[in-house]
């Protein structure tokens, strides 16, 4: 009975964490302007949730985040929306490539900051200091991973769209990580420590 109970209440957190991702997803909340850019905040909920539920549910609301963004890539086209849309694909190949992208990218940052999490406890690290590591981390693998898999998979694509040569490909990609990558990791480090240990709070009242 009570493993029923538990398994339920996850089932809830997980669709009211994934219910979360969506509204940011699909709203001027899941930006926030800082100095120089707009840093998403559509990845904080998955660690979060990856934090509070483990990896398995971070896998689901990862991938409830990359089906809002090939979604809106493929109703919203932009310049880069092939990489994320696998219905701007040409061929089968580019079909994949567009789902590892949009989707398993964004799985990748619940999975990964889920075990962060768990390593980072079993170390017996304090949660004020595992907390903000796992969002800067998190947030970390969503920018790696897409704009690494970007550059693997789609360079020329990509280099075409921008309207530059190949082998400026990785100077692109590497500015995008400094510029955007860092600033959106370190604001996911305040936020999912301050969320992060409220809810973290909750929750251990609740079990």
């Amino acid at each position: 009975m009570k493993t029923r109970k538990k398994d339920t209440r996850w089932m809830v957190s997980v669709a009211l964490m994934a219910a979360i991702v969506i509204v940011l997803a699909n709203t001027p909340l899941g930006m926030i302007q800082l100095p120089v850019i707009k840093a998403t905040t559509v990845h904080i909920p998955v660690i979060i949730g990856a934090v509070l539920l483990g990896p398995a549910a971070g896998a689901i609301l990862g991938g409830v985040f990359g089906i809002c963004s090939m979604i809106s890539n493929t109703t919203a086209p932009t310049l880069l929306s092939f990489a994320f849309s696998p219905f701007l694909s040409s061929d089968l190949a580019g079909i994949f490539k567009a789902l590892w992208i949009s989707i398993g990218c964004r799985i990748m940052i619940g999975v990964l900051a889920g075990w962060i999490w768990i390593a980072l406890k079993k170390l017996k690290v304090s949660s004020w200091i595992a907390l903000p590591i796992t969002g800067f981390l998190g947030s970390m693998v969503n920018t790696v991973f897409v704009m690494g898999s970007i550059y693997l998979l789609l360079a020329s694509q990509y280099a075409e769209a921008k309207n530059v040569a190949v082998n400026a490909v990785w100077g692109l990609i590497m500015g995008t990580v400094v510029a955007s990558g860092i600033p959106e990791a370190i604001a996911a480090a305040v936020l999912v420590t301050a969320l992060g240990k409220a809810l973290l709070s909750i929750f251990s009242r609740q079990k």
